[in-house]
């Protein structure tokens, strides 16, 4: 019989790790909450007349198809078989997983809109599916922590996104790190001062991966995408621009002056920055990078990328303004921004970094001993008690000598054992031996509870 083993890009955790997980996903709900969004959850599988076509080329690449139930081939011809990847995939698949949580969202707001207040602020926090390459800090399943305000143009909307991002990785004690935001509309005027007016997707395909390859590969891919030697040249500015922040906002002005939706993008992000000023946030931690593209098409307006620093990892978080997304849907008009944090790569970033508070893996406060029925009976009434009262507590299972008793004890990290035999059951006064220090006391219930409440 062969060993079981894991999918490639899929991970188990176990009790340790949810802990720590946990008090991420729990910091990132509260920050949410506190900022006005409401909880939904979409399903794991969708029809591809939704998810395809909405994530560019690429995307549509990395979804994981379902096949249809039953003989799935049934009926097709060798034709058929022949007609290539895409013609068939669509006759042997109708459904896939989700690849993010922000096309489903925009299907569940065209589904829902009579039900909802606009502007309608959701978070999000489910996994999602990509049929990637597996390697560090990228995973073919892993969580998403989603949200999205749809139904405004505001620009406070992007500057809450800036905030709540400082506020949440703050929160988690990643310190160090860099919020960049650019906005699509600037790339849309830098492909028309280089002369390559609507070309804004290529080039945004090649300039996103400056970070990975440099700017020879950029240019390289440039060329190979169409654009002209001429063009590359004139593109020249947005490296010196990527690199010095002083009087960034002056400079791209200029350089933009004779697009109108490049000048728009500035002037939207000015606003972003005087906003968050505005709010008073201490020392920001924010960039404008003018070669942030991200990958997605549906952007339209600002986009978010958040790297912590010091450490080998991509980026943590990102998110952007869409402005057409519902429309593929049927109801055009409806402007969105959001941002989503990634888990597993925060997860691993407070790993390298020893950023996870030491008490995360306790999850039992107080293990009562078992050492036969009577002790057992009187020690499910103590149970009760403790539970009631708001206290994590187990009853040893099976009547046992108390040294297995506290290894499992010590082995779960339980910080206290409640300790009850005949003595204890007819005085009604209770050992309770703290693990960690060896001291033991002779207390009440009524006396454990108030220690504990």
């Amino acid at each position: 019989m062969s060993k079981p083993s894991l999918a490639r890009g899929t991970r188990d955790f176990g009790p340790a790790q949810m802990a720590k997980r946990n008090y991420i996903f729990d910091t990132i709900r509260r920050i949410f909450q506190r900022y006005g969004f409401q909880p939904i959850e979409t399903p794991a599988i969708e029809n591809l007349s939704v998810l395809m076509g909405k994530y560019g080329d690429e995307g549509d690449q990395l979804l994981f198809k379902i096949l249809n139930s039953g003989n799935f081939a049934e009926g097709l011809t060798e034709t058929q078989w022949q007609e290539g990847y895409k013609k068939l995939t669509l006759k042997v698949s109708e459904k896939g997983l989700r690849y993010d949580l922000t096309v489903p969202f925009a299907r569940f707001v065209v589904m829902n809109r009579s039900d909802l207040v606009m502007p309608f602020k959701r978070y999000q926090i489910q996994p999602v599916w990509r049929a990637d390459r597996p390697q560090r800090g990228r995973y073919r399943e892993f969580y998403q922590c989603d949200a999205d305000v749809v139904g405004t143009d505001s620009l406070l909307c992007e500057a809450e996104i800036v905030l709540m991002i400082h506020e949440v990785l703050r929160g988690l004690g990643v310190l160090d790190f860099t919020v960049k935001i650019n906005n699509r509309k600037i790339l849309s005027g830098i492909a028309e001062i280089i002369g390559a007016p609507g070309q804004e997707g290529p080039m945004c395909v090649a300039i996103d991966k400056l970070d990975k390859i440099g700017k020879e590969k950029v240019e390289q891919e440039l060329l190979e995408r169409g654009f002209s030697a001429e063009a590359i040249e004139k593109l020249q500015p947005i490296y010196e621009l990527a690199n010095n922040q002083t009087d960034i906002f002056d400079n791209l002005r200029q350089w933009l002056a004779g697009s109108e939706i490049g000048s728009k993008g500035v002037a939207e992000l000015e606003e972003v920055w005087t906003k968050v000023n505005n709010f008073g946030l201490p020392s920001p931690q924010l960039q404008l990078d003018v070669t942030l593209a991200r990958g997605l098409s549906y952007y339209t307006g600002a986009i978010f990328e958040v790297k912590a620093n010091g450490v080998q990892m991509g980026s943590i978080s990102g998110g952007g303004r869409y402005d057409n997304l519902t429309g593929t849907f049927g109801m055009p008009g409806l402007s969105g921004v959001g941002i989503s944090f990634g888990v597993d790569r925060i997860y691993d970033v407070m790993e390298e970094l020893k950023l996870f508070p030491e008490n995360q893996s306790i999850t039992t406060q107080v293990m009562i001993t078992n050492f036969d029925a009577d002790a057992e009976a009187y020690g499910l009434g103590v149970l009760r008690q403790l539970r009631e009262a708001g206290v994590n507590a187990e009853l040893y299972p099976d009547a046992s000598k108390l040294k297995k008793q506290f290894d499992y004890a010590d082995r779960k990290r339980i910080p206290y054992v409640l300790i009850i035999g005949s003595e204890e059951i007819q005085t009604g006064v209770l050992s309770l031996k703290n693990m960690q220090s060896g001291e033991q006391q002779k207390l009440t219930l009524a006396e454990i509870l108030g220690n504990f409440v």
